[in-house]
């Protein structure tokens, strides 16, 4: 068996295991993901996202700020909404030059935000070397986009005054969460435009730089069985990459 056919085959028996593994949510986290108002397109992503564990991991409570930042459709966005409940907020933080980019997604997170099951969700779109909030957060996630900072498209943004940014937003002890598809080891920032791939060692030693202690990472994302060579879109793999998932605290 070649090299290429074994890392398929490993793969497909990873993704099978994976699936037969993943937790059962509980509590509010299995509350949100049964919301009747969530579109059946976000459901049946559910599975692969594996989004029970990557929510327990972020831990958010009701009453809390959460900002989804470059939420795309707002998959994401309807679950926080869920979980911070009428006494908190979410803010949909969307970077214009994103938006521009891609102005589908945005629609239809406009089509919901603040409306009915969704009225504690606030739509912002703001220049990315102007991102700001009308109020402290105690969160602040961004989920599979963290590497698009790095592309044309984006500029690409000052990765230091982005993190900056990010660190202001946050009130003290509060957190910022990223979830990417993983690079391989040191290989940084090469594969963010070719492959949508970043390295979790280039993440922690820019978000860190700007202040944020490391506090932790969650593995339940992980698939030992990706080689990191397929771009994140790639059919044989969609869904399936290996993910990271690190949290960081502003001191």
């Amino acid at each position: 068996m070649t090299r290429r056919l074994l890392a398929l085959a490993l793969f497909a028996l990873a993704t099978a295991t994976s699936t037969v593994a993943a937790e059962t949510p509980a509590g509010p986290i299995a509350v949100a993901l049964a919301d009747p108002a969530r579109p059946a397109a976000d459901r049946a992503q559910d599975a692969d996202r594996r989004s029970g564990e990557a929510l327990d991991f972020a831990d958010i409570h009701a009453g809390d700020v959460v900002v989804d930042l470059m939420p795309g459709a707002g998959y994401y966005t309807r679950l926080f909404s869920r979980l911070v409940g009428p006494t908190g907020k979410v803010y949909a933080l969307e970077p214009a030059e994103m938006a521009k980019a891609a102005p589908e997604p945005l629609q239809a997170l406009q089509a919901f935000a603040g409306k009915g099951a969704y009225a504690n969700v606030e739509v912002l779109v703001q220049p990315l070397d102007a991102l700001t909030l009308p109020r402290p957060a105690d969160l602040v996630w961004t989920s599979q986009n963290y590497h698009d900072l790095h592309d044309p498209f984006m500029g690409p943004a000052d990765m230091a005054r982005f993190n900056r940014a990010m660190l202001a937003m946050l009130r003290p002890g509060g957190r910022f969460l990223v979830l990417d598809h993983a690079a391989a080891a040191g290989t940084g920032v090469s594969h963010t435009d070719d492959l949508h791939r970043i390295d979790p060692a280039a993440v922690k030693r820019e978000v860190t730089a700007a202040g944020f202690r490391f506090v932790g990472a969650s593995a339940k994302l992980r698939n030992p069985a990706d080689d990191h060579t397929a771009a994140a879109f790639d059919p044989r793999i969609k869904g399936h990459t290996d993910k990271f998932l690190l949290a960081f605290r502003k001191p």
